[in-house]
């Protein structure tokens, strides 16, 4: 990754930022909160994909349909964040398969 990679970076995620403080604040709430899940849950494909701007996206639709974000999103957040990953492998996956090996290699 050259300096040009990390700058063009740095702007995206400004873009990105920006358009997530256009949302209204409940929709920022749930955005940062949603955000705060899945870096602590960590799809392994969630810095090289586009799963926040996807999210953006679709608060952007939310709002421009007039719907507040509990319509948009339901009562449970992290159930939606499940959704959201849930053919992504996490990091917690990779890692359980490394333990998982490692004992396996032990014990032969």
């Amino acid at each position: 990754m050259g300096i040009r990679d990390i700058i063009e970076g740095k702007r995206e995620w400004r873009a990105h930022v920006a358009r997530v403080k256009a949302l209204p604040p409940d929709y920022q709430i749930v955005y940062n909160e949603i955000q705060k899940y899945l870096f602590k849950v960590g799809p392994v494909d969630l810095a090289e994909g586009n799963l926040l701007s996807g999210l953006v996206d679709f608060f952007e639709e939310g709002v421009a349909a007039g719907k507040g974000v509990r319509q948009v999103v339901g009562d449970d957040v992290a159930a939606f964040c499940d959704d959201l990953i849930k053919d992504s492998p996490t990091y917690a996956d990779r890692y359980q398969a490394s333990v998982a090996e490692e004992v396996a290699k032990k014990l032969k």
